[in-house]
């Protein structure tokens, strides 16, 4: 009974390590496989138990309470961000426990090896629940349509290699006040979230409906707005984000254009790249850009006239997403002067460089941008700042060497103080920041800490892109 219990027990314990990766992996078993960052803990909480538990199962129960249960609370005590506990965990865990009860009877008449039938179950509860979860997808799937195709709103879906939410939330902000809008909450942009957000959140009087689409693979887009069925389409900025997961950027070109496969497509917006006659394409229409600490100004041609935009938003990348969201605009409102109020007065979007003044210093919340344009760009903004200039970073994401070792440069020309977080990119960036004081910060939850040690009253500090602890 005791084995029976242990057994049962790890079960658990190994599941929650996988059930736990997989949410942060939006669910996708091939990518904690193919495209985890952390190997080491695949190794540390899931071979090597199940390896001990194979050749050495009767002693397993000794490893398995003083070495994987402690090591294991401690990873938990460490991540920050630690599971949720939503009701497809909750499945999870009950498919789970129901497997391993059939399992553990099974095994108390014939006695066959438990470290391998561990391995299994937990292969047949992850199907099992995959399974389960598709066909109740398919279900809400359903659902929702039924609920837009009764509504009938006008959607726009949003696209970008980065930049697709603030154009989202440009084209909310500009639009909202003439028309009932609604917009997806936070970065939702998969056919999961969107289906989730139509079933539970869209209001029922929303006159437009403004959606983005992600993509980690081909056909992601493609699935979004054939579900939407959505009239309007934008696509921003292509550039090789993701390119561990599409390998060229004519991958993610193809991709991203699947955003104007929408079968009831009435007018498109793109940045550079051309479609069909219903997609207008605005690079050469906007011109003059200058960015600064205290805003961005440029000049945008309309029906063959320039006007002239200004806007608190900091970045002159902006001024390509805001444009994007004007000419969308230009298709409910025809007021230009009505419009250039809006973008005058636009709101910081939170962690894609927010300015806060506090303490004498300031500070530019740039977290939530990862692309190697948006960071150089910053950086830009921030080089004529007179006073001392701080950075905090952990490099870029889901980017190869050689455009981390192009940050590390960057940061070495303009930054008096770097303060490195996380292990992904410590090496390149290092390496490359020669000039620049550098400071290695393994665990954040000291940052505030060194912030205050390090720097005063009329330095600036940026923190660009923030990786979570599991990257």
């Amino acid at each position: 009974m005791f084995n029976l219990a242990v057994h049962f027990i790890t079960s658990f314990a190994v599941g929650f390590y996988l059930i736990t990766v997989l949410q942060w992996y939006n669910y996708k078993v091939d990518r904690i496989i193919f495209h985890f960052h952390k190997y080491r803990w695949h190794i540390f909480y899931f071979v090597i138990p199940l390896i001990t538990y194979i050749f050495a199962y009767k002693f397993f129960w000794i490893y398995f309470i003083f070495g994987y249960i402690p090591a294991l609370l401690l990873w938990f005590k460490k991540i920050n961000k630690p599971l949720n506990i939503t009701k497809r965990v909750k499945r999870f865990f009950l498919i789970l426990g129901f497997i391993e009860t059939i399992n553990l009877v099974f095994m108390n008449k014939i006695h066959y090896n438990p470290g391998i039938a561990l391995f299994f179950v937990l292969c047949l509860a992850v199907f099992t629940a995959e399974m389960i979860e598709y066909i109740m997808f398919l279900k809400y799937k359903s659902t929702a349509k039924r609920k837009l195709n009764e509504m009938n709103p006008k959607i726009i879906t949003i696209t970008a290699s980065y930049g697709k939410t603030s154009i989202k939330n440009f084209v909310y902000e500009i639009l909202k006040d003439k028309f009932k809008t609604y917009k997806t909450p936070r970065s939702v942009n998969t056919i999961k979230g969107i289906v989730l957000d139509v079933n539970t959140k869209l209001p029922l009087n929303t006159e437009i409906y403004v959606t983005e689409a992600g993509a980690r693979q081909k056909g992601d887009i493609k699935e979004i707005v054939k579900f939407l069925e959505n009239e309007y389409s934008i696509l921003g900025k292509i550039g090789p984000q993701h390119i561990e997961y599409f390998k060229t950027l004519e991958n993610i070109e193809k991709t991203k254009l699947e955003i104007f496969d929408t079968p009831k497509l009435k007018k498109g917006f793109s940045y550079e790249i051309p479609y069909n006659e219903k997609v207008e394409v605005i690079k050469n229409k906007i011109s003059n850009i200058k960015a600064s600490l205290d805003g961005t100004e440029w000049d945008l041609e309309i029906d063959n006239k320039k006007q002239h935009f200004k806007t608190n938003i900091l970045g002159g990348f902006n001024a390509i997403n805001i444009s994007l969201a004007i000419y969308q605009s230009l298709e409910f409102i025809k007021d230009i002067e009505y419009i250039k109020q809006k973008i005058l007065n636009l709101p910081f979007i939170p962690h894609r460089l927010q300015k806060i003044e506090v303490g004498g210093k300031i500070i530019i919340d740039d977290s939530f941008n990862g692309n190697i344009d948006g960071m150089l760009e910053s950086f830009d903004i921030i080089k004529e700042y007179p006073g001392r200039k701080v950075i905090v970073t952990p490099g870029l994401v889901e980017a190869n060497d050689e455009l981390n070792e192009k940050i590390a440069k960057k940061i070495d020309e303009i930054f008096d103080l770097a303060i490195i977080t996380g292990k992904l990119n410590k090496n390149i960036l290092c390496k490359n920041i020669i000039n620049t004081d550098k400071v290695y910060l393994a665990d954040k939850s000291n940052l505030e800490k060194m912030l205050a040690d390090m720097t005063k009253a009329g330095d600036l500090i940026i923190f660009s892109n923030d990786a979570p602890e599991y990257l």
